[in-house]
């Protein structure tokens, strides 16, 4: 009932804004003479602020087509490597550049698309021959498809190595390098422990892990809270719904990404208003750059997808209830999963000072853990000023942290 009455609602608020759509834009008509005087810009302007928020959202592309590198534009092309039932392995091929170190991004699979990542992806690709996990909305999965836990993700992770070390072009590489981005620090982190146990040849070569809850124990965050002064039936009984019959997906139980998208635009609801009060502000000052930024952003930032409620209820008892990992009690289909297995394995920890989601010694934590690895396979970096989403996205991420990531890489390489 809830995903059906959410469906109802969106069906609505799609009617509504496109309405709001069509009559802003007759009053910004120019034949129009009531749209230059009066409230006309007002009204036109507030009718398109609520156009947007009310606007249905699919899964965004990419659109990474160019980027500059030593100062000339490179074409750049996407090219699916290895497709999964719960997500694919996507390549950015770099036009007219061979070799450079494999780098794979994991994005989150936390109620948004990869593409959140974007700007993660689009900078990296300077320097790194660049993979990313490219994740499935749960709602689109058939249910034939079978299911999708945390174990599942896992494996996932280690069958993402070793395509990209099999695939190794010119320079032979066979241990890629890898980024996790928040929630995926702990996968992949076990991912990198299996591996090491087995000494698999295409385990990573470096693991650098950004805002990740690999220890939730420390500085708790609202979020942590929320997962952990609740039982774990409540979040079963309250927060997974079915996927409705116009999906491919139907009867799947799912941990919805509108619930998700809610949760996180109630935690900071004052900011949320603001930018959009600004974006009705550049809106009747005419600015439509100003405006185009904030709605850019809101266009991915609401573009959700669903997660298999295995895997959202698994993560919520293994990695925010049970603290697994840093209790040394975290398996992988009833193996053991022992970070003293990481040896060769360069980890980065990176923190935001501000980051309101996973707080500070989370990740910095999984360097504690990897108790058999040398220190100068160790780095930390506190990103002052920086919050959650400030680590892998915008300015102080282009200039101040991917620098660290890339030297970190190069200090790692062969």
């Amino acid at each position: 009932m809830l995903y059906d009455a959410h469906e109802y609602q969106r069906s609505m608020l799609a009617s509504a804004g496109a309405m709001a759509s069509w009559s802003a834009g007759l009053l910004r008509n120019p034949l129009n003479p009531f749209g230059y005087f009066g409230g006309g810009p007002v009204m036109s302007s507030a009718l398109e602020v609520f156009a947007h928020a009310a606007a249905p959202r699919g899964k965004p592309a990419f659109g990474i087509d160019h980027v500059a590198i030593d100062g000339r534009d490179v074409a750049v092309h996407e090219e699916v490597v290895l497709r999964l039932p719960f997500g694919q392995l996507k390549r950015f091929r770099r036009e007219g550049i061979e070799g450079g170190p494999k780098l794979l991004i994991v994005a989150p699979m936390s109620g948004h698309f990869a593409t959140l990542l974007r700007g993660t992806v689009e900078r990296m690709i300077q320097s790194a021959d660049v993979y990313v996990t490219d994740w499935r909305d749960a709602r689109c999965v058939p249910l034939t498809e079978g299911s999708f836990d945390l174990d599942d993700y896992v494996d996932y992770l280690i069958r993402f190595c070793e395509t990209i070390g099999q695939d190794g072009g010119q320079d032979g590489e066979p241990r890629p390098h890898v980024l996790a981005v928040c929630q995926p620090s702990v996968p992949c982190y076990a991912a990198a422990a299996l591996m090491s146990a087995d000494a698999h040849p295409n385990r990573p070569r470096t693991l650098t892990m950004m805002g990740g809850p690999v220890d939730t124990r420390e500085a708790p965050t609202a979020v942590n809270t929320l997962a952990t002064k609740r039982p774990h039936s409540w979040f079963e009984q309250n927060v997974i719904a079915t996927v409705p019959a116009s999906y491919p997906g139907a009867g799947r139980r799912v941990y919805p990404g509108f619930l998700q998208l809610a949760g996180f635009m109630t935690m900071n609801l004052g900011n949320h208003l603001d930018s959009h009060y600004g974006m009705f502000k550049h809106l009747v000052a005419g600015d439509g750059e100003g405006a185009g930024a904030t709605q850019a952003f809101y266009d991915e930032y609401r573009s959700v997808c669903d997660m298999t409620a295995e895997f959202y209820l698994q993560t919520i008892d293994v990695v925010f209830q049970s603290h697994a990992l840093p209790r040394g009690e975290m398996t992988h289909r009833g193996r053991p999963v022992d970070p003293a297995a990481i040896t060769d394995i360069g980890l980065l920890a990176i923190e935001g000072e501000r980051d309101d989601i996973s707080g500070l010694g989370q990740t910095k934590a999984a360097l504690t853990l990897a108790t058999a690895l040398p220190e100068e396979k160790k780095l930390y970096h506190l990103a002052e000023g920086v919050g959650h989403y400030g680590i892998f996205n915008g300015s102080k991420w282009r200039d101040r942290i991917a620098p660290v990531v890339e030297g970190w890489i190069a200090a790692n390489v062969g």
